[in-house]
């Protein structure tokens, strides 16, 4: 096992940065995933931690000692990509053995590492047949496989359960899950998939336009997060965005006023924020009370999706450019084009200034009520 620490790294290609200024710390035997939407830089940051890609500037430090220009192959390091790339002549015994036979490992030792690899991934069974053979989730794990028997100090994950179906998706997130738990050993997993990051991670970074816009734990982002990026980012239905302005704030907190009249009392450390200043009021679709003639923002139903035990309302309002939506009661009817009012208890909201940077919540973990 090893940390892995990253100070002021940053990726460049000719005059366009991709990667500016990332400094991250990755404890000994962590499970820390990289989040973000399509082309913000995480993948290429793995690759960097991976030695497939040159550092434009800053420090790498694996296990205390600087790699910036040591070789991929002497990091102590295994990746495993979103390709399983098996070798299809190769029976999974030879697939997981290949590299250690290629290091000049001694057959007894390649022996032992296959066998106890395919004992903590379940696929000991497995072992004669060959990658065609195999389902999609048994292909991963004889890739992952192939890594444990290298007994890295870091393993690093590249979007590996992308190319699954979404039962088998959550299956694999347990294994991934469960490996850590038994193996110990440092993981970095890169995903684009926010359920993923939130179910797997001891830490996530979420990373946005090639810089890291929040670090912490999974509840630390969900509950408190530094941004409106982040805000909207991790949760799934994503949060909702209500526009406004400052009527007044003191200790309790701020009242917000909407262009339609309507009032929200947000329970954020903004004393002293000046009336009129523009902010961004965020509620969780859990938090979003609806009714029929209630006080509150006016919304108008535009659907309303129903998943059994619970059911989503997306509603279109004047203060909400994006919509909408709101946990109800998998009972609950609503037409289409019906009049609502919407609103929040103040606990349960948070608040974003005019560049998209989150005020301090006074009660952060406050349950619904």
């Amino acid at each position: 096992m090893a940390s892995v620490l990253l100070r002021n790294i940053a990726k460049r290609y000719d005059d366009n940065e991709v990667l500016r200024n990332v400094n991250l710390d990755i404890a000994d035997g962590e499970f820390v995933v990289f989040v973000g939407p399509s082309g913000c830089g995480k993948s290429t940051l793995m690759r960097m931690i991976a030695g497939l890609e040159d550092i434009s500037s800053g420090d790498l430090l694996i296990d205390g000692a600087r790699v910036n220009d040591v070789p991929s192959a002497k990091r102590g390091i295994a990746m495993v990509f979103q390709s399983y790339a098996l070798y299809p002549h190769m029976t999974l015994y030879d697939n997981m053995a290949f590299g250690l036979k290629l290091a000049g490992a001694k057959k007894p030792e390649i022996d032992q590492a296959v066998k106890q690899a395919a004992k903590i991934l379940h696929i000991d069974h497995l072992l004669e047949r060959k990658p065609k053979q195999l389902s999609g989730g048994q292909r991963q794990r004889v890739a992952i496989g192939r890594a444990i028997t290298r007994k890295p100090k870091v393993f690093l994950f590249d979007e590996p359960l992308s190319n699954l179906d979404a039962a088998l998706r959550v299956k694999m997130r347990l294994e991934f899950a469960r490996l850590h738990d038994e193996l110990k050993t440092t993981m970095i997993y890169v995903t684009h998939d926010q359920v993923e990051a939130m179910t797997l991670a001891d830490k996530i970074v979420v990373l946005s336009g090639g810089a890291v816009q929040q670090v912490g734990t999974p509840n630390e982002l969900y509950h408190a997060p530094a941004n409106q990026f982040v805000a909207g980012f991790i949760g799934s239905p994503k949060m909702n965005f209500l526009k406004g302005t400052v009527e007044s704030a003191d200790a309790a907190g701020v009242l917000v006023r909407f262009d339609s009249g309507d009032t929200q009392r947000v329970a954020v450390e903004a004393a002293g924020l000046q009336r009129g200043a523009a902010v961004t009021v965020g509620v969780r679709p859990e938090h979003l009370k609806v009714g029929a003639g209630t006080a509150g923002v006016v919304a108008k139903t535009m659907a309303v999706e129903s998943l059994g035990d619970s059911a989503y309302l997306y509603a279109e309002s004047a203060v909400a450019p994006d919509g909408l939506i709101a946990r109800i009661p998998p009972l609950d009817t609503y037409r289409t084009g019906e009049a609502l009012g919407v609103q929040a208890n103040a606990e349960h909201c948070h608040l974003f200034d005019e560049h998209g940077q989150a005020f301090r919540r006074l009660s952060p973990h406050a349950k619904a009520a």
